[in-house]
């Protein structure tokens, strides 16, 4: 009994620490892009008529 429960334990524990590791990556890349796109904002800020 108690070797089923360390095992599910573990799984969850594999799965959190992967799932972390996605979102710190998706986060920066984004955080990325964000930046980009609006230093292409700025940097068009003079063509933009409104």
């Amino acid at each position: 009994m108690e070797e089923k429960v360390y095992k599910t334990m573990n799984g969850a524990g594999a799965l959190n620490v992967v799932l972390g590791a996605i979102a710190i990556v998706v986060g920066i890349a984004t955080g990325v892009l964000l930046i980009i796109s609006g230093a292409k904002l700025i940097a068009g800020k003079s063509k933009i008529l409104f």
